[in-house]
């Protein structure tokens, strides 16, 4: 056997060998080996696969979507070039969706750093409480959907948003920061494109829409539709002139954070993907047995996921799937995955096992992948082509998150 061959043999030995979770000893599914058992061989075979991956995960948890809109129309209602006081050109728009007669909007919300050359790379991310909530600029529109008002999340009574309303999510976004690196920064509001109420799922936002596509077991799940809405929000950045449409992260925390992992898996158009504690349902393993399971998932937010899911209630440690393959989805695009100590739910040692997982298929298709090591400590970011850290703290997204988030994308995105 000439040379060649055997490095090509281990190689592809190497790329398919089988990861070990660290609870149970549990085998992770693997990536290269088809559903006929056949394995991947080349990079024909591995477009194939991945083919053959973005289908499962579609139909057996994140459910069907719909494909962008023949009737999209971008509304740019505000544009001012002298925002926060000089440093940003503040632009808002309003996208309008129409099928059959029925309408849906929501809104961009868009800083474009003035210092910097133009067009300019992009972070596009949802929020939580509405774009008036990141920061105190008196000229963002108040959101008129239903606002939480939370210990986390404060904002009006009676679920309306008032003037009380701005900046009170501005920890999580660090947006003079974001624009100091050159970077423009997309916001839209996730009740606007579907409501996380369980009560009121399905029925406000794009669900209405799209009827047809609630009737399936595989139904338009909500953590689907905010990552859909996100590569709505891409449609309109590909017509900015300021924005560079070739450099956009995709960024998002908690359950956002797994609509970033799912928009980045289902768009190649986003460069990267920027993950901040997404937990169960984002990056971290389900098989690991540890942390927010899928019972609790399908429980407690029966909305987020297709219908298909809830078979595998009590299967967390069987799942013939599991997180890596959204990764597998993402390569050989950088994502960075962020945890945090305190934050048990999300499980920071099986976050990391994912990208460890996930590893394989990275290296496969000609990037570093994860640095090789073991789980780092506190504070001590690895960056590759997938990035990891793990802080002190809980559930949140604090100034360490975000610096190492510009950090990564200066390696991957700045030219």
């Amino acid at each position: 056997m000439k040379w060649s061959s055997i490095f090509l043999l281990l190689m592809l030995l190497a790329c398919a060998k089988i990861t070990h979770g660290q609870e149970g000893n549990q085998a992770f599914p693997d990536p290269f080996t088809f559903t006929n058992g056949k394995k991947v061989k080349t990079l024909k075979d591995w477009e194939r696969r991945r083919g053959e991956i973005l289908d499962i995960m579609t139909r057996e948890m994140y459910g069907m979507a719909p494909g962008r809109p023949k009737n999209i129309r971008f509304e740019v209602f505000d544009q001012n070039k002298n925002a926060l006081a000089g440093k940003a050109t503040r632009k808002q728009v309003t996208i309008h969706i129409t099928e059959k007669g029925k309408e849906a909007q929501f809104d961009l919300l868009i800083y474009i750093p003035n210092h910097a050359k133009h067009p300019v790379p992009a972070i596009i991310g949802l929020n939580f409480i509405g774009n008036q909530a990141i920061h105190a600029d008196p000229g963002i529109k108040l959101t008129t959907a239903w606002v939480e008002n939370s210990k986390m999340f404060p904002c009006g009574a009676d679920g309306k948003a008032t003037e009380a309303c701005r900046g009170v999510n501005a920890s999580q976004w660090a947006v003079d920061s974001i624009l100091a690196r050159g970077y423009a920064l997309v916001t839209l509001y996730r009740e606007e494109v579907a409501s996380d109420r369980k009560a009121q799922a399905f029925q406000t936002g794009v669900h209405p829409l799209y009827p047809e596509l609630q009737q399936r077991e595989d139904n338009f799940g909500t953590v689907a539709a905010w990552a859909w809405a996100l590569s709505r929000g891409m449609d309109y950045l590909e017509t900015d002139k300021d924005i560079d449409a070739k450099r956009v992260a995709v960024f998002g925390f908690s359950r956002l954070g797994k609509s970033a992992l799912w928009a980045g898996a289902t768009d190649r158009r986003f460069a990267a993907v920027l993950s901040n504690e997404s937990g169960a349902g984002g990056a971290k393993q389900f098989r690991r047995g540890m942390g927010e399971d899928i019972n609790r998932l399908c429980t407690v937010f029966p909305h987020w996921f297709a219908g298909s899911f809830g078979k595998y209630k009590g299967r967390d440690t069987d799942l013939p799937f599991d997180q890596h393959f959204v990764l597998a989805l993402i390569a050989p695009r950088p994502v960075y995955l962020a945890t945090a100590e305190d934050d048990k739910n999300s499980d920071p040692q099986g976050e990391f096992a994912t990208a460890q997982a996930a590893d394989t298929v990275y290296r496969f298709l000609g990037t570093n992948g994860l640095p090789e090591g073991p789980f780092p400590a506190l504070n001590q970011p690895l960056t590759g082509q997938i990035g990891f850290h793990i802080r002190p703290g809980g559930h949140d997204v604090k100034m360490f998150d975000w610096i190492q988030f510009l950090n990564f994308s200066d390696l991957h995105l700045q030219k």
